[in-house]
């Protein structure tokens, strides 16, 4: 076993929390290693997540308005003609430069990269944290990784930085094959469109990864557990993207549970219950889109003694280190929403405050994002939760249907909702469902970060005509002065 020099952070996984953390880490002078067993870095967000359902979302989504939409601006096309593999074939495109970006910034940051699977190894009677890390080749066909053998590198840091993100949790009974029961993956790399897909889970996974197939012609079924979809949501923000998806095409069995899934052929055989009894539907896709848990297997933590809850998370401190000195743990291995951008925060965060800084996430104002269309943003807390909670508050809102630049764009579905202290008037969550949703939360946890009030929002200036006016609208309709509401 071969052993490489002193590092002073050694971060494992180079996803959205671990390849931040070390471009952080590097700024401020550690000397850094990351230890990455994907052939490409990114992590799943950016290899089989958040870029490349994004890019198949605005794909489809121009597929779906040069269909539905064109001849209502005055352009007159041909029905248009879907070419998968072109638009795969620009998905990876996408990614690919992506992933090549962090390379080329791991090498303007000085990072040295060990391609392999990492194993922790405790201290060294220095008390260094030692990590030994193993090469792996990816077979082709299923991206898995299998242990190249010959010597093992052995690294030395004083800390060590775990950021492996999570995993596709597989329903009970049905457990994935990677060609009729798949995970967001596999169903980002269709080569032929589903004649039927069925997704199990009304998450931002499923309804994402459903409207792009939608779009493109698929039929879609989404099989939720719970009598709604996306249960963390503001209610009435969930309601009309419900609505909105049924529209479009989107079948939905709420309160269904998928007991089994059985294969004929390249077909598959959904086994539900929705509350009547068992029933049965065919498909010739199954995506499971239930949940993710954490990724450490093969880490050894419990060889190491490092602390984890009922659901196999590391527990950390507020430096976000673990049980065991020198170790530190960020992103899905811990507690809260499994984020990319929360990941990067964590990472960023983590890095300063073993350097001395007073660096602090504010995980109050972490916004998600639903990327649908209309798409549904939200930051801070629901109407649901505020009433739980007691708390005395007022409401505003504004319908996209009002407000000029929507009408423009023909994107005139859906509103703003700000929730404020019905004493002190500071903004306590922002709902939207609409164009661009995702663009106009930020403003939104702007102003909730710095303990901003809905008169803040409401006293300045937006320009017209934009779809921002209509976060002012909502802020003015807390006071019951909105103008054009």
């Amino acid at each position: 076993m071969s052993v490489d020099s002193y590092f002073d952070l050694i971060v494992i996984g180079a996803g959205p929390g671990g390849y931040v953390a070390a471009i952080r880490g590097a700024q401020l002078g550690m000397k850094v290693a990351v230890i990455e067993k994907r052939p490409t870095l990114g992590g799943v967000c950016l290899n089989e997540g958040c870029i490349p359902s994004k890019a198949l979302l605005d794909s489809s989504e121009l597929f779906a308005q040069a269909r539905d939409k064109f001849a209502l601006h005055g352009i007159l096309v041909d029905p248009p003609r879907l070419d998968l593999a072109a638009m795969l074939r620009r998905k990876d495109d996408v990614v690919k430069k992506l992933t090549d970006g962090i390379s080329y910034l791991f090498k303007k940051n000085e990072i040295s990269l060990f391609s392999g699977s990492a194993v922790l190894k405790g201290p060294d009677p220095q008390g260094l944290q030692e990590v030994a890390v193993t090469a792996v080749s990816h077979e082709l066909d299923n991206q898995a990784e299998v242990p190249l053998g010959g010597e093992t590198s052995l690294l030395r840091g004083k800390r060590v930085l775990l950021a492996t993100g999570s995993e596709a949790i597989a329903l009970a009974n049905v457990p994935f094959d990677g060609q009729v029961v798949v995970t967001a993956r596999e169903a980002l790399c269709f080569d032929r469109l589903p004649e039927h897909l069925i997704i199990a889970g009304g998450g931002y996974i499923g309804l994402e990864i459903g409207s792009i197939w939608r779009r493109l012609g698929a039929r879609v079924t989404i099989m939720e557990m719970l009598p709604r979809i996306l249960p963390t949501m503001d209610q009435q923000v969930a309601d009309m993207l419900y609505r909105s998806l049924r529209k479009q095409g989107i079948q939905f069995k709420l309160g269904t549970r998928i007991t089994g899934v059985r294969r004929i052929g390249a077909k598959g055989i959904v086994q539900f219950n929705a509350g009547s009894g068992a029933e049965e539907i065919d498909c010739d896709r199954v995506l499971v889109a239930v949940g993710r848990k954490p990724q450490s297997a093969g880490l050894d933590l419990e060889g190491l003694g490092i602390a984890q809850d009922e659901k196999g998370r590391c527990k950390v401190d507020a430096n976000y280190q673990t049980s065991v000195a020198g170790v530190y743990a960020i992103g899905d291995l811990v507690a809260g929403p499994m984020l990319a951008h929360k990941a990067s925060e964590e990472g960023i965060v983590c890095v300063e405050r073993m350097l001395g800084q007073h660096s602090l996430v504010e995980y109050d104002y972490i916004p998600g994002v639903c990327y649908t269309w209309p798409e549904a943003a939200s930051v801070g807390q629901t109407e649901e939760q505020l009433k739980e909670a007691a708390t005395a508050y007022k409401s505003g809102r504004f319908n996209f249907s009002a407000l000029g630049r929507a009408r423009c764009m023909d994107e005139s579905e859906g509103f703003v909702k700000i929730l404020a202290h019905a004493e002190t008037d500071r903004v306590l969550g922002v709902h939207i469902i609409g164009p661009r949703a995702s663009e106009l939360i930020a403003e939104a946890v702007t102003v909730m970060e710095f303990g901003g009030t809905a008169r803040d929002i409401a006293l300045t200036c937006h320009a017209h005509p934009t779809l921002s006016e209509a976060i002012k609208e909502a802020a003015l309709d807390v006071h019951k002065e909105a103008i054009h509401a």
